[in-house]
């Protein structure tokens, strides 16, 4: 009986850990938040369904777990934080990071509504001309509070075109990086959180070859979808 019992258990762990590891995103899944659990508190992000191949991959990579015991591997104040590098899980301190992910890209998916306001999540990517996002490396804007002056600026020597009013109006209360609207796919925004992302935003970080990273190590202990509230 007790060897019975044995195999019983064995087999229900074994299960559990396979459908812990299924992909496979089911109707429920596009209502879910996905909370990370971090070490310094936890950020709850709502996906857009205007960025439906941005929001199937996040998705899917939370269902298999793989954001889990990531670093926050570059933080920059008044900026963003950046993480979804698998090769951060056990790196040693000291050690440079953000090249690990995944062998595909996801294509650009650019959404006029979508912009660089504080406490948004948007893809990194490396100097590609298609600007196609990685596939697993993110960032949450932080960003800092603009004038309407510097705005103006912007418009005029970087971004060569106007930035619309009611996003001005954003960046100048909340804040952002208007620089990277258009350059970077922004596929969420943090819904309960934003707090926890300005703590990240201020630690102590390296000016060693690990630039910009951590020197107290910022994790994400667990990434897990959740039941969605009204905002």
């Amino acid at each position: 009986m007790k060897k019975i019992l044995l195999l019983l258990t064995a087999a229900v762990f074994a299960f559990a850990s396979n459908a812990q590891k299924d992909s496979t995103l089911k109707k429920k899944d596009f209502k879910r938040d996905v909370l990370l659990q971090t070490t310094m508190g936890d950020i709850v992000v709502r996906l857009s369904d205007s960025t439906p191949l941005h929001r199937d991959n996040f998705l899917k990579l939370v269902k298999v777990g793989y954001f889990d015991s990531v670093l926050f591997h570059r933080v920059i104040k008044d900026f963003m934080i950046q993480g979804g590098d698998p090769d951060s899980k056990n790196a040693p301190a000291g050690q440079p990071l953000g090249n690990g992910g995944p062998a595909y890209t996801i294509p650009a998916e650019f959404r006029q509504t979508l912009f660089h306001k504080k406490g948004v999540i948007a893809a990194a990517r490396d100097n590609n001309p298609q600007k196609a996002s990685s596939g697993s490396q993110f960032y949450i804007v932080q960003g800092k509070k603009f004038t309407e002056a510097e705005l103006e600026n912007m418009e005029n020597s970087r971004l060569k075109r106007k930035i619309p009013a009611e996003q001005k109006e954003v960046y100048k209360t909340l804040g952002g990086t208007p620089h990277l609207d258009q350059n970077y796919t922004v596929f969420g925004e943090v819904v309960k959180g934003l707090e926890v992302v300005d703590k990240i935003a201020s630690v102590e970080t390296s000016k060693a070859a690990d630039r910009d990273r951590p020197l107290q190590d910022m994790r994400i202990l667990e990434a897990k979808l959740i039941k969605r509230k009204k905002k």
